[in-house]
């Protein structure tokens, strides 16, 4: 399993105010990603000069949360090693699948998050 990607991710029900923020930061719009979880999460990509990433994921959630993004060019590699750690998938084993990626959510015994994705082509 290779790690393809590795930064930080925020889930906050007030995508556009940290888009906005993370703008005026240097940070421009590479990609964004709509539809997932049945439509529910639209997801943005953000990228500044030197190549920093950040992921801004408007979604129905109480209260912001941070989590490291991991793209991976295996999934279910990266999955079964997550879970030989004691991560759990926080909807018991449900993938999302968007047509080009599978992803789960994945959290630690100890809280922190990862958002496990494979862009598959």
């Amino acid at each position: 399993m290779k790690i393809t990607n590795f930064s930080p991710s925020l889930i906050t029900p007030n995508a556009e105010e940290f888009i906005s923020i993370f703008e005026e930061l240097g940070f421009e719009r590479q990609h964004t990603k709509e539809d997932i979880d049945s439509g529910k999460v639209t997801s943005v990509t953000m990228k500044d000069e030197n190549g920093n990433y950040f992921t801004v994921s408007g979604a129905p959630v109480p209260r912001d949360m941070l989590a490291v993004r991991m793209n991976v060019d295996n999934f279910e590699e990266a999955y079964e090693f997550l879970k030989s750690k004691g991560f759990i998938n926080t909807r018991g084993d449900e993938r999302e699948t968007t047509g080009n990626s599978i992803s789960a959510y994945m959290l630690s015994p100890t809280g922190f998050a990862i958002v496990l994705t494979e862009h598959t082509k």
